[in-house]
């Protein structure tokens, strides 16, 4: 777990670049840039299924008019039930944009070279160098003695036969680094010196039954039905559905309920707790373009208005922490888009190499 929490805080940061105005160099075939960035047809937003719900949808349409705005094209949204849909849309030139996790944005640009990340959501400070949201391992709350090894301090040397809820194996804090936490742990020892990530997606292998909840939010309600007795999801996906209840936010002991008037998945959920096992730090979702449908042109001036002011202090994109209604992002400092280049992700390539 150390390891991996070394990789973030440390192999992050020091790849973490500058924001910096928006000089692409990706090259793209006999004038295609110059033909994209001069169409008038609407530009294509795809969504992972995390954010295609209603409760998102003022969000997701105030962006789209921020992309009109500068652009002068129309917005077509494009919602999704799976991840795999997302990343082949934009990856086959189906769609111009989306907002992705670090290993769906890894995933598309192995395929299609000419896919660049446009800005990641900072964190408080503004910048790049605290743009992390958290990956948790979470039990229902009477199950927490089992994984306790210590006040305040949990283990997961008892995953081995549990049943188990990941998200989907294109999601970066679902999936990617989950697995790697599990596989630095237990190929350390003798019994399991041999297991691989597909031992971990698979039943009867490591787990017991492992399933996917296609969201963060279904793997979370995987765990809280009881279908699963550990279940990975991120902190970002789930918090306009849940309230702490109990102890420090994102660290080992807490506990968090379902909040009263939650929207689907949760709206018959209220008042379920579950406890959180881990909770490891993640690079930030970026929103990424496909420089050979957008065109150069395009894709920088898209670029240059996520990054700005005007957008930063947007409070339906970056909503005031104490607003009663949520939204993609929070606002309880500074936060704001900051451009990053590809480098940025290479500590989540590193999960992917075993490193």
């Amino acid at each position: 777990m150390k390891k991996l929490m070394n990789v973030f805080l440390g192999s992050a940061f020091v790849l973490a670049l500058a924001a910096c105005g928006g000089e692409g160099d990706t090259q793209t075939e006999d004038g295609s840039a110059d033909a994209a960035s001069s169409s008038d047809e609407p530009l294509s937003v795809v969504w992972y299924p995390n954010e295609s719900g209603n409760e998102l949808a003022d969000a997701r349409e105030e962006i789209g008019a921020i992309l009109e705005e500068a652009t002068g094209r129309e917005v077509e949204h494009e919602l999704t039930t799976d991840y795999a849909i997302a990343i082949e849309s934009i990856v086959n030139d189906n769609a111009d944009l989306a907002f992705t996790g670090a290993e769906g944005y890894i995933q598309a640009k192995e395929r299609n070279d000419n896919i660049e990340p446009l800005a990641v959501p900072s964190g408080p400070s503004g910048t790049e160098e605290d743009a992390l949201y958290y990956s948790w391992f979470a039990t229902k709350v009477d199950n927490m003695e089992k994984y306790e090894t210590g006040e305040g301090e949990y283990s997961i040397e008892e995953f081995p036969g549990s049943n188990f809820s990941f998200v989907s194996t294109s999601s970066t804090s679902g999936f990617r680094v989950p697995t790697s936490t599990i596989l630095n742990e237990f190929t350390e020892t003798e019994e399991y010196a041999d297991l691989t990530e597909e031992d971990l997606a698979e039943s009867g292998r490591f787990f017991e039954q492992v399933m996917f909840g296609n969201t963060h939010q279904g793997s979370a309600v995987n765990l809280i039905n009881e279908r699963a007795d550990v279940a990975a999801f991120c902190d970002t996906c789930v918090e306009n559905y849940v309230e702490l209840a109990e102890g420090e936010e994102n660290t080992a002991g807490a506990i968090y309920e379902v909040s009263e008037g939650a929207a689907d998945p949760f709206s018959n959920l209220a008042g379920e707790q579950f406890g959180i096992i881990s909770a490891t730090p993640v690079l930030n979702a970026p929103f990424i373009g496909n420089v050979s449908t957008l065109g150069e042109e395009t894709f920088n001036e898209i670029q240059e208005v996520l990054a700005s002011d005007e957008v930063a202090n947007n409070e339906k994109i970056f909503v005031p922490e104490d607003a009663e209604e949520g939204g993609l992002f929070t606002k309880s400092a500074d936060e704001r888009f900051v451009v990053v280049e590809d480098e940025w992700f290479n500590p989540i390539r590193e999960l992917n190499s075993g490193n």
